[in-house]
């Protein structure tokens, strides 16, 4: 479930940043403000889960990291619940990232690592939430994020400062990690590794019994399985849309303000240049040098940038301007006065030494008024129908938030009333078609619609300042269990396949016991009274199992295996059993030449990478201290998943 957690460091309030070599999530604003607050001053009766070295963790702050990386997963399994989250062990995941965030940067702390203004000022304005119309920061649009979810510059800052400061720890520990090649090569043999057996299955419906169960096994049968035959929520939408249609003023630009919006913005229509390119940056001066150099006389840099454990960047089309903020004056410099497919002079930034290859090189004309006019007349009346439909969206939400009901608002505006029929969390709507699913414009709102109470109206954005929703959940049926009576049918067919299951599983015993005592699994199954499906020879290797992009559990239990066994595997839904028997395992041979071999090289390298950066992460806990609140934790549980806190 939880592929997501792997990241190393998560955000203690949901922001991220790409730099260098350590990727961080992805920016995700969470609502409320979760800034540090309150002080353990002794463990018990705090709001603090933990201590690390000096620095507190708040309930606030594990509350909101969970409830964020909840939201991210549950992108994949829109039907998760927080309750199925914390019981998966997601709440433990996310405090463990959280403190290994906060403990790595401490230990910079105190090994005197800082993250300057400047720099953070430069990650600030690489987040594209922040930018303008134009593609380039906008003061107004960062004031706006952070007051739509409630944060403040300097929670922004710290975040990104720990982010920082994490990066000039770890960096230099995993940097160029790689085994020898005597090691990567007998990893490398293992992916050629051929094995050979076969695989057969056990069906229940071959010893399904022929009569139907009695009432009383029935019932029996349900009462032991009743979360099998649970309903889903599910939830109707009534949804009313409004767009230019409803604005009442005119959105069309006039003549002045078409100049004005030219004069203020005139370096935009000044002849420039864009630039695109493959960036890379190491911590030191010789290991620039000796990238740049061998990709002078021909290598790649992405690939050798792999094969020591690290990423290039792509950047761009950015102009210098652009460019010298994210990095500095003298790296700008560098990379804009080289041409294109050359490498720039080696330059250094506070992130590092930067190896830069030019890709692309893009001049653009000076523009008059009237060249640009057109544009800027699309551009203005799309900001002002955005201002108006805006104004039309925070009055909407004025009478929602006084206490207006859906059908009242819908009214006075006039709009069109529209409900769907009932929904799962997933968009498929229940009981429809395969395949058939919620409108294309209701499928944004179904995540929050399964987070509203009934009959609570809210409006969304469900096209960039084209259109609005004004919504609610009309009608909510929450998730149960059936009356028997309602499905008795599926109940019986679940039950008929549960004593097939049984049957099989006995059988499977037997084959498996003919096997051990020296007969082939073919004979071991022809020896049944019930004809079963033949085994079905298998030989394949490691390499083309992993290929596969899913292989199935007994391919997998096949290489997990030891040559002249034979194991069983239960089939999923009670479909039977799978019996594997592995008859020979053929070693690998890989040559100091075979392409495997750099493939490897690079993938165990990385390996060992994240290895280096997990040692270190555990020696920092021990030197920074962690002191977590048992207590403080399981309030935070019982918060998530809605239990009493007695």
């Amino acid at each position: 479930m939880i592929n997501f957690f792997r990241s190393f460091f998560q955000s203690k309030i949901g922001l991220g940043l790409t730099i260098g070599f350590l990727v961080l999530i992805a920016i995700a604003f969470a609502a409320g403000d979760v800034g540090n607050s309150g002080s353990f001053g002794g463990l018990s009766g705090t709001n603090s889960v933990a201590v690390v070295g000096d620095e507190d963790v708040t309930t606030a702050e594990l509350r909101q990291s969970a409830d964020n990386a909840f939201r991210q997963v549950q992108q994949d399994e829109p039907t998760l619940s927080m309750a199925e989250f914390v019981e998966d062990g997601g709440l433990m995941q996310v405090l463990d990232t959280l403190l290994d965030r906060v403990a790595v940067s401490e230990f910079g702390k105190m090994l005197g690592v800082r993250a300057g203004e400047n720099l953070i000022n430069s990650e600030i304005r690489m987040i594209s939430a922040f930018r303008g119309p134009d593609g380039s920061f906008s003061t107004e649009a960062y004031r706006a994020a952070l007051q739509q979810q409630g944060l403040t510059d300097q929670i922004v800052r710290d975040d990104l400062s720990d982010g920082l400061i994490a990066q000039q720890v770890l960096v230099p520990a995993v940097f160029g990690a790689k085994f020898p090649d005597s090691i990567v090569a007998r990893y490398a043999t293992q992916l050629r590794e051929k094995r050979e057996g076969s695989i057969a299955l056990v069906p229940a419906e071959l010893f399904a019994p022929k009569d139907d169960p009695t009432d009383k096994q029935l019932q029996a049968y349900y009462n032991a399985n009743r979360t099998d035959f649970m309903r889903p929520e599910r939830r109707q939408v009534r949804y009313a849309l409004f767009g230019a249609d409803q604005l009442a003023d005119s959105v069309e630009p006039t003549a002045a303000e078409i100049k004005k919006r030219y004069d203020d913005n005139a370096d935009l229509y000044r002849a420039s240049e864009d630039r695109t390119f493959t960036q890379l940056i190491v911590p030191t001066r010789q290991a620039a040098e000796s990238f740049r150099e061998r990709v002078a006389d021909g290598a790649s840099l992405t690939q050798i940038a792999e094969e020591a454990g690290l990423e290039t960047q792509q950047i761009g089309p950015i102009k210098r301007e652009d460019y010298a903020q994210q990095a500095n004056a003298a790296v700008a410099e560098a990379v804009f006065s080289a041409d294109r497919g050359e490498i720039a002079p080696i330059a250094r930034s506070p992130l590092g030494y930067h190896v830069v290859r030019i890709d692309d090189v893009k001049t653009i004309p000076a523009r008059t008024l009237a060249q640009a006019r057109d544009e800027i007349a699309d551009a203005l009346r799309a900001d002002k129908q955005r201002r108006a439909l805006t104004e039309l969206a925070s009055d909407i939400d004025a009478r929602v938030t006084s206490g207006e009901s859906f059908a009242d608002i819908a009214e006075a505006l006039d709009l069109d009333i529209q409900t769907t029929r009932p929904l799962l969390a997933d968009g498929r709507v229940y009981g429809g078609q395969q395949g058939e699913t919620a409108p294309e414009v209701v499928q944004p709102l179904i995540q929050t619609v399964f987070q509203m109470r009934e009959g609570q109206p809210q409006i969304a954005e469900v096209e960039t300042g084209e259109t609005f929703a004004l919504y609610e959940a009309s009608e909510i049926s929450p998730a149960a269990v059936p009356p028997l009576k309602e499905i008795r049918d599926a109940v019986t067919a679940r039950w008929t396949m549960a004593e097939g299951a049984k049957a099989a599983k006995a059988a499977s015993d037997r084959i498996l016991k003919r096997v051990k005592d020296g007969k082939s699994l073919a004979e071991a199954i022809r020896a049944e009274e019930t004809r079963l499906p033949p085994p079905q020879p298998l030989s394949l290797t490691r390499e083309q199992m992993m290929q596969m992009q899913r292989p199935n559990p007994p391919i997998s239990l096949m290489f997990a295996m030891s040559a002249g066994t034979a194991k069983r595997l239960e089939a999923p839904r009670n479909a039977g059993f799978f019996l594997v028997q592995l008859d020979e395992i053929t070693a690998g041979k890989v040559a100091k030449d075979d392409p495997l071999m750099g493939e490897a090289r690079r993938g165990y390298g990385q390996l060992l990478s994240r290895e280096y950066g997990d040692q270190l992460r555990n020696a920092i806990r021990t030197e920074v201290g962690i002191e977590r609140n048992a207590d403080a934790i399981e309030t935070v549980r019982r918060q998530l998943t809605g239990q009493s806190a007695n």
